[in-house]
């Protein structure tokens, strides 16, 4: 017999439009490696946003003012960027992109700056040490997958409150902010996109049919 669904239609359809789980680092790290006399320091961190990555780039231009460059990438999702800070295209910011793409990150901003050595590089020993460089600060980066959250606004009548936080109770699911009602309780709860059809089918068990749960915010 087939469960019930939310008399908003929620269920499985509910996680059609979330991202998929996806592998960031746990925090910033540094490699560092000395090519003919030059010094590549390589520092990799989350970022959320391409405006968040920026400052980051920011943060190491100040740091490092007398660096002869700050080479960087980044992908977030879909967009993705990178420069070479004057050494000649293609040398440093694609292969830090490349090495980003190649452990399969998300959310990363990788900056490698240079410290000439006095020794001419060519362009593939350009690449091939900035390259390395992200790679092996990328390798050694602790790493943590990231699943997101599908927020719900789970409306219930004031006598079957008591109900809901019970099964809050017993799930991986967490409670957001209430707004209180004349009828009753309107509450986010952020549950995992695979728990959502359960979840909505369990709450309509627990209220009788009388809770809502919809992926959009109650009009103010």
């Amino acid at each position: 017999m087939a469960r019930p669904r939310g008399p908003d239609g929620a269920g499985a359809a509910l996680t059609a439009d979330l991202p998929a789980p996806y592998t960031t680092l746990a925090g910033p790290w540094r490699e560092d490696l000395l090519a003919e006399n030059s010094e590549f320091l390589a520092f990799a961190d989350r970022a959320e946003s391409p405006e968040e990555a920026l400052a980051q780039l920011a943060a190491f231009r100040a740091r490092y003012p007398d660096a002869t460059h700050h080479c960087w990438a980044y992908r977030i999702g879909r967009l993705y960027r990178f420069h070479d800070d004057g050494e000649p295209g293609g040398t440093a910011g694609a292969p830090i992109l490349k090495a980003i793409e190649g452990q399969g990150l998300d959310r990363v901003m990788t900056v490698v700056v240079r410290y000439y050595g006095g020794v001419k590089l060519g362009t593939g020993g350009l690449a091939r040490a900035y390259g390395g460089a992200a790679a092996a600060c990328l390798r050694a980066a602790p790493k943590t997958e990231v699943r997101p959250r599908l927020t719900l606004w789970v409306t219930v009548p004031f006598d079957h409150l008591s109900r809901l936080y019970h099964l809050l109770g017993s799930l991986d699911a967490v409670r957001g902010q209430d707004t209180y009602g004349a009828a009753g309780v309107t509450l986010e709860v952020s549950v995992f996109p695979e728990d959502a059809p359960d979840f909505v089918a369990a709450l309509q068990d627990a209220t009788r049919g009388a809770a809502t749960a919809d992926p959009h915010p109650p009009a103010s």
